[in-house]
């Protein structure tokens, strides 16, 4: 056997013995609309055309098929990443996801959620454009204008301050005052957000939809503009960018929550 040939077999023999990479798990909270079970699927299936060679697959914490825990059983020992398909911190990136991870058999990590990012702002930013907001806001259109972040809202305060961050990134990309408000559980809501506005001199109220995907909450918000709602983030290429973005950061992060 030449040397050549010897080169040749061991590098062949070190490729079948690479590891495949983690899986990644892009976790959903979950809804009865129909609308978002198709949006994560369709998150899903950009996710696998960006990394052909990652297994990619899809839990849910409640109401939808496949549900987070029989995922994670099914992938048996086998590594994985749990990319939460959340927009902040809260009961459900904190406890739940890590608690599901915990009890599966699959050795897996937790990710952090996807905000705030300045992808998110990117996604906002061109949903707002597509509902009707203005390319570019000459000076009397910046004094009269503002936006509303329309989040679900959460009682921990970590979401409330992750979603604050956000609404601040967005205001010094729109150049306009940017108040987040919320569909429950916490303050200020979304009316209340609106009239503080209104009575700074502000009638040009955009609602910027800041939700993964359409629901009843995206839906009740949008009823609430006095001028213009945007769409949920949806299957923006700024989210696909982002799940894959916290799938690599929770790979070489000593900081990521490991189960």
């Amino acid at each position: 056997m030449t040397a050549s040939n010897s080169t040749s077999i061991r590098t062949g023999t070190a490729r079948l013995r690479r590891p495949a990479p983690p899986a990644l798990v892009l976790v959903a909270h979950g809804s009865r609309d129909p609308r978002a079970l198709r949006t994560v699927r369709a998150l899903l299936d950009q996710v696998r055309e960006r990394r052909p060679g990652l297994p990619v697959h899809l839990g849910h914490i409640e109401l939808n098929a496949p549900l987070l825990s029989d995922t994670l059983t099914a992938l048996g020992a086998a590594p994985a990443v749990l990319v939460p398909l959340l927009l902040s911190r809260g009961y459900h990136v904190k406890r739940d996801i890590p608690g599901l991870a915990a009890a599966a058999p699959a050795r897996a990590r937790v990710a952090a959620p996807l905000g705030p990012h300045p992808l998110l702002v990117d996604a906002l930013h061109t949903r707002l454009l597509e509902s009707g907001w203005p390319t570019v806001l000459d000076h009397a259109a910046r004094r009269t204008a503002a936006v509303v972040l329309a989040a679900a809202g959460s009682r921990d305060p970590d979401s409330a301050t992750d979603t604050r961050r956000t609404a601040r990134l967005l205001a010094a990309r729109l150049g306009v005052p940017v108040i987040p408000a919320y569909a429950s559980a916490a303050t200020p809501t979304i009316d209340t957000a609106v009239r503080a506005l209104t009575a700074r001199g502000r009638p040009h109220i955009a609602i910027a939809s800041y939700f993964t995907a359409p629901g009843h909450f995206a839906t009740q918000c949008a009823t609430q503009t006095p001028w213009l709602a945007s769409a949920p983030l949806g299957a923006h290429r700024a989210m696909t960018d982002l799940i894959l973005h916290r799938y690599e950061e929770s790979l070489t992060t000593t900081s990521t929550e490991a189960a």
